[in-house]
């Protein structure tokens, strides 16, 4: 089977079995609940990330078989995507102890790094700079924090969708060569398909939400793409970086803002940038496109020149960041009370 088809293929069964899990969802009362820390007003199911992750797999599964994905990243990827995915599956059916998700999430993270090779030499200023063992401590709390960022920011329709399909888009960009795509660039051709699938469903108004089944697996193999990608050169680790900006970026301060202003960070809250914007603006449609903009427009172009060796990786990721703080600030990130 031809990728094009398998890529085919994966759209139309991600759409599909996410259906299947809405009603699902519906009989089982997988529901989500608007309240005080909602950003939603509608009751609406949850779950469905869990066809984006299914699907996901078997297609990895016919990448390996078609020579396209080396056995080391198929472990990688499968091995922490299912515990990280499971877990977040059980915790939507029943809470999980933040303590145990923690040790999990930690235990997935070391998975996917052994299996390739731990984090990559980094470029510095032209200087490719290996951390050892100090590397390998960054790169698993690296993959901790942005697989929790991920869940931290599917608060509002579309938007965690939309972040995967154009940051994968980028990210298959940055692996081109002439006109031909690298293995990890289709294999993040495929994981736009199926988001794009299920973004069907999740597009604003949106019919079922993802769960932390798929923006906890999101994030992690997100992460782990861009440490492979720091494998195949220093620099794209960075333009990685800088893919990722916007969910990294309100993440980061709005985890920041809430320490200084002693919140306990354990506790829910709907005071990221992005949910005070969809406040103000009473939608969540325009706040998810902005998102998709802004990856488009700026970040990739930025990603891309990085990946080129047009720019320094360093001084990229800050041009990159610059507006991205200088926005979450505006919209208040960490701040209660918005709108």
């Amino acid at each position: 089977m031809s990728v094009a088809w398998i890529g085919v293929m994966a759209g139309l069964l991600t759409w599909f079995f996410t259906g299947v899990l809405r009603r699902y969802a519906i009989a089982k009362s997988l529901i989500d609940i608007p309240n005080a820390r909602s950003s939603h007003t509608v009751a609406t199911p949850r779950g469905g990330g869990v066809a984006m992750v299914v699907v996901f797999l078997v297609s990895q599964l016919l990448l390996f078989r078609a020579g396209l994905l080396s056995a080391s990243v198929l472990l990688a990827l499968t091995g922490s995507g299912v515990v990280i995915a499971i877990t977040g599956f059980l915790d939507d059916h029943q809470h999980i102890a933040a303590r145990w998700r923690l040790l999990i999430h930690f235990g997935a993270s070391a998975w996917g790094l052994y299996w390739l090779g731990g984090l990559p030499s980094l470029s510095f200023f032209g200087w490719d700079i290996n951390l050892g063992w100090l590397g390998h401590g960054l790169g698993l709390f690296y993959l901790v924090w942005l697989l929790n960022l991920y869940n931290f920011m599917d608060g509002i329709d579309g938007i965690a969708s939309i972040e995967a399909v154009t940051v994968c888009l980028g990210g298959a960009l940055l692996t081109m060569q002439g006109y031909e795509l690298s293995g990890q660039g289709w294999e993040l051709v495929l994981l736009a398909i199926i988001v794009s699938g299920f973004l069907i469903w999740n597009f604003p108004p949106a019919k079922i939400f993802m769960g932390d089944a798929g923006s906890g697996f999101l994030g992690m193999v997100l992460g782990l793409f861009s440490i492979q990608a720091g494998w195949m050169a220093s620099q794209l680790f960075w333009s990685w970086l800088i893919l990722l900006g916007v969910f990294i970026v309100d993440a980061t301060v709005t985890l920041f803002r809430r320490l200084l202003c002693h919140e306990k960070l354990h506790e829910a809250h709907c005071s990221h940038a992005y949910q005070n914007a969809s406040r103000i603006y009473l939608a969540h449609k325009p706040v998810s496109l902005a998102v998709a903009a802004i990856n488009l427009c700026w970040l990739i172009p930025i990603a891309l020149w990085v990946g080129l060796g047009k720019f320094d990786g360093i001084l990229g990721l800050l041009l990159a960041y610059l507006p991205l703080v200088l926005l979450a600030v505006y919209f208040k990130a960490g701040i209660r009370n918005i709108g």
